[in-house]
């Protein structure tokens, strides 16, 4: 069992020298047209032009762009003599909202940061959840940790949030997960009508990771080999878009292309466990967040683990990264199985719209992963294996697909989409003991 976040990230935010240019409202064509004339910007590809919108990122990539036309929103490469003037033509009442940096996201930190640094990472974030859970002595009637665990039946996850007890299962609903895709071979998975599609170039959207298996088995996921129920929506249609690389990170115009083709193709959620450290929040991820909503689609974002490395002497927590700290895209919260939240999840920040929206189960999750996972390493709890294909990984990420699961089953038993969506999986979480700046509006609960 894992009690460590399945991703962090570096404390320096990485760009890849392109940008990210928001347009306004039905003013893609106009915004394209300005750049063309001021900046010299050839015309670029756009995803409207491919099968399902499904943008070929090595043509992104060789024409230095793309344009988003269902988003609002065009990659675009500039010299650096250029950007100020973009700048100046950016702005309320322009067809140019916003020009910002394309920046890198994360899933699992192996791969991005330095192993030392990931090791001292582990311990403290091992050492901070032993305290955390050492303070709740039990004794009480109402203890959780007397009856949430996962037993034979099922995830104490699904128990915590009343999955258990629902009668719905995400019957007609579309579920997009953008993560590093998905093993599609999986055992448990045969049968479904699964949609899939890779955004990171030279890689197909078998995933060599195992973060994205692990959230597609939570969201829409049945039972185990051995029977245990580990996924909320088990009848969902899945979409599976591979947004980061098998490493576990990928830059904002592959998740955009990703976005892109899940709102075009009809989803209806979209669960994104990934992020950055960046406390302020995008102007592109919002503005794409709010015409998601428009359209009748939810987005649903991890809201960070860098809650313990905020300042180096650990007196300021880590708050909500990109793309969570939108106001427009719903921020997740982890909590343990004694319904206490985890030293590693972030809370709310001062920007606006940078809050905890609600929390989910995100500690020793049990879902599918590959087999071998991680590749060539098989996974142990206290010397002994694994089952092939399962595996408990502590995080945000894991808590994100509990709330993407469980807005299907509120989208399938009251057909309500976007906004209402949200406000329902709000009101009726179950409030916590505990701020809402750490745990939003509470416990996300399953309807019955």
């Amino acid at each position: 069992m894992s009690d460590q976040p399945s991703f962090s990230v570096p404390q320096n935010e990485e760009t890849t020298g392109r940008y990210i240019v928001t347009f306004g409202d039905d003013a893609d064509a106009e915004g394209m047209s300005i750049l063309m004339k001021e900046c010299g910007i050839r015309e670029l590809p756009s995803a409207a032009d491919f099968a399902e919108s499904a943008l070929d990122t090595v043509q992104l990539d060789a024409e230095g762009g793309a344009v988003f036309p269902a988003l609002g929103v065009a990659v675009v490469t500039l010299e650096p003599d250029v950007v100020n003037r973009v700048m100046g033509l950016a702005g309320e009442g322009s067809a140019i909202l916003d020009i910002e940096p394309e920046r890198m996201f994360y899933a699992i930190g192996d791969g991005t940061l330095p192993l030392s640094y990931l090791k001292g990472y582990r311990d403290a974030v091992n050492h901070l959840f032993e305290m955390s859970t050492s303070t709740n002595d039990g004794g009480d009637e109402g203890d959780p940790a007397a009856t949430l665990a996962d037993d034979a039946q099922s995830t104490w996850g699904l128990k915590a949030t009343r999955v258990v007890n629902s009668r719905y299962t995400g019957q007609g609903i579309k579920v997009a997960v953008l993560d590093t895709g998905m093993d599609l071979n999986h055992p448990d998975f045969r049968g479904r009508i699964i949609h899939s599609q890779s955004f990171i170039s030279g890689q197909t959207v078998q995933d060599q990771n195992g973060h994205g298996t692990h959230c597609i088995g939570t969201a829409c996921g049945r039972n185990s080999n051995s029977g245990r129920r580990y996924g909320v929506a088990g009848n969902a249609t899945i979409l599976a878009g591979k947004v980061l690389s098998n490493a576990g990170s990928g830059s904002t115009s592959g998740i955009i292309a990703g976005m892109e083709w899940a709102v075009t193709n009809g989803s209806h959620i979209i669960s994104m466990s990934l992020g950055n450290a960046v406390k302020t929040p995008s102007t592109a991820y919002e503005t794409i967040g709010r015409r998601a909503l428009q359209q009748g689609c939810l987005i649903v974002a991890a809201a960070g683990n860098h809650g313990v490395s905020g300042n180096s002497d650990g007196s300021t927590p880590g708050t909500v990264g990109q793309p969570a700290n939108s106001s427009s895209i719903l921020a997740v919260a982890a909590v343990n199985s004694q319904l206490l939240r985890p030293t590693f999840s972030c809370g709310s920040g001062t920007s606006p719209g940078a809050n905890v929206d609600i929390s989910a189960p995100g500690v020793a999750v049990f879902s599918s992963v590959p087999d071998p996972f991680p590749p060539t390493v098989q996974p142990s709890d206290g010397g002994r294996p694994w089952p092939p294909r399962y595996h408990s990984i502590s995080g945000t990420s894991m808590a994100t697909p509990h709330v993407a699961g469980i807005a299907a089953l509120y989208a399938q038993a009251f057909g309500v989409r976007g906004a209402a969506l949200w406000q329902l999986l709000t009101s009726r979480a179950v409030r916590l003991p505990l701020p809402s700046g750490d745990v939003g509006a509470g416990l996300v609960q399953a309807p019955i």
